[in-house]
């Protein structure tokens, strides 16, 4: 099984039989069509959401 994220560091190892193929196309076109102004906005936009979220407790099951 091929980690992505480690294997394909470089570039990605499986060609043609990559299964996330559609998601780098998606990718790519964002990357092209989005100017790089638009993309900061975008970023700060989620910073600012992640900000104002209140915090998330995870509480484990075995107290």
């Amino acid at each position: 099984m091929v980690n992505c994220a480690q294997d394909c560091i470089n570039g990605c190892i499986l060609g043609e039989k990559c299964p996330n193929k559609e998601f780098a196309a998606q990718a790519s076109d964002f990357i092209k069509d989005t100017s790089l102004d638009k993309m900061l906005e975008i970023a700060e936009a989620a910073r600012l959401k992640k900000l104002t979220e209140p915090p998330k407790w995870i509480i484990p099951d075995d107290l």
